[in-house]
């Protein structure tokens, strides 16, 4: 077996950096040698002026909310702007798309993610009928798009079709909610099938399931829908992100959303619960206890007002949690660490967030409970056999010249893109220099879609 070999001046594990770091890919992308030790035969190798870091899983995404990035930020003077009128721009953007358009918003938003790191997304997917509400054909329709987008923009994909049912709690759905509903589970059932077919043609694709949200799926369907749906795969659901959620949900059944969600279903490993902002002490302490994983969307649920998630009493108490980038206003996931931090110094008046190296626990616990978000079960940032993906950044910054101990830390929060020699998927550079490899086509066809749209 011909392996390609790169070099590396240092490759993160979770324990520490491997220095210098040699790997060897096979033709499928795996790795077949991973040492600090030069192969002994003669071979070919790529040196690497870089420290090579785990690709970064982004574990919720609305593709099309790409296209409204930016948009939704003028606030005419004496009105008040919140999450509840920040929907209606998005459902204008959700009523606009087509096919087409939805997947050349969703190929150009990949590659900006591959740009800065992100080699998997979980896309949490309910565009899923025409502009009149009626399903395609191809109940996948609209998910084999994103499937195809992922694809051509060289990004692991873990599609999850999302059940939504009504319009709110106890409320029908609203005619511009059309295109997302699925009215009973039986429905969403046929929409779960005809996407795992999509998948399973593609290496580069897995499957995931969920309800929306409390709010927009029925109680007795939320719990039908985990209790009849797969039992091997993640389970994705929004929970308690606006304050008016949680008052709506006391009002209907008696009881927060978190705490519904724990008392109603055996909430573990499987679960990805996003956002989870506003949560007591006793939902806090069970979400921690229960082995479910919380999905922080900090530049989303910064941009939408929705609040403070208590990320030091979490992780103290041994909460899992990953990253995503939600609606897209930003996308470094550099940044989204900063913010997560940085709002508990401003809450605390401290700076210790984190115990230790606030910057390896960071990256090691996204990309961990990022991966069982992906359905990924690799539990070393690099390991034999695993797919070679990772986010390369430039050694020759003058912030990282000194002690390796001094690098990851830098990195996490001094950095930012100008800095990345680029991003490796399956053993190929496929952002370098800043560059995606498919840039210019990607970006023609974003350019079209968004001319066609008129919304930008």
């Amino acid at each position: 077996m011909t392996l390609r070999y790169f070099c590396f001046d240092a490759l993160l594990q979770q324990e520490d950096w491997l220095s210098p770091a040699y790997v060897g890919i096979d033709e499928n992308g795996r790795i077949a040698y991973l040492s600090d030790k030069a192969p002994q035969q003669g071979i070919a190798m790529e040196a690497v002026k870089g420290y090579a870091l785990p690709g970064f899983q982004n574990a919720h995404s609305h593709a099309f909310q790409y296209a409204m990035a930016g948009l939704a930020e003028t606030h005419p003077s004496g009105t008040d702007d919140d999450f509840w009128t920040w929907r209606e721009a998005m459902y204008r953007t959700a009523l606009s798309v087509d096919p087409d358009q939805a997947e050349a918003i969703a190929a150009m938003l990949y590659s900006e993610m591959l740009r800065v790191g992100y080699t998997h997304v979980a896309e949490f997917h309910y565009l899923h009928h025409d502009k009149d509400g009626k399903p395609y054909e191809n109940l996948a329709e609209m998910g084999e798009r994103m499937v195809a987008a992922a694809k051509a923009a060289g990004i692991g994909i873990t599609l999850v079709p999302v059940f939504y049912q009504k319009g709110g709690f106890g409320v029908d759905p609203q005619p511009r909610q059309r295109r997302f509903i699925s009215k009973t589970t039986d429905e969403y059932f046929k929409l779960l099938e005809a996407s795992s077919v999509i998948v399973k043609k593609h290496a580069h694709a897995n499957l995931g399931f969920s309800v929306h949200s409390l709010r927009a799926v029925t109680s007795e369907d939320t719990i039908r829908t985990f209790n009849n749906g797969p039992k091997d795969i993640p389970f994705h659901i929004h929970v308690a992100e606006q304050l008016k959620e949680v008052s709506d949900c006391m009002a209907h059944t008696g009881q927060r959303p978190m705490q519904w969600l724990l008392n109603n279903l055996p909430v573990n490993e499987r679960f990805h619960m996003v956002h989870s902002t506003h949560l007591d002490d006793q939902e806090l302490k069970s979400v921690s206890a229960s082995g479910g994983h919380v999905v922080l969307c900090p530049s989303t649920e910064g941009n939408l007002g929705d609040g403070f998630f208590r990320m030091k009493e979490y992780c103290r108490a041994g909460g899992r949690w990953s990253i995503g980038t939600d609606s897209h206003i930003g996308l470094n996931p550099m940044e989204e660490f900063r913010m997560i931090d940085y709002r508990q110094r401003l809450l605390t008046h401290h700076r210790n967030t984190f115990p230790g190296n606030a910057a390896q626990y960071m990256v090691n616990e996204s990309v961990m409970s990022g991966r069982m978000a992906m359905h990924m079960r690799h539990r070393e940032n690099f390991a034999m056999n695993q797919p070679f993906d990772a986010l390369v950044v430039s050694s020759l910054s003058p912030l990282f010249a000194g002690s390796l101990a001094n690098v990851l830390p830098s990195i996490v929060y001094a950095s930012d893109p100008s800095m990345y020699e680029g991003t490796i998927v399956n053993g190929n550079w496929v952002v370098r220099n800043g560059t995606h490899s498919r840039a210019a086509s990607i970006r023609q066809q974003f350019l079209s879609a968004i001319r066609t749209l008129g919304n930008r």
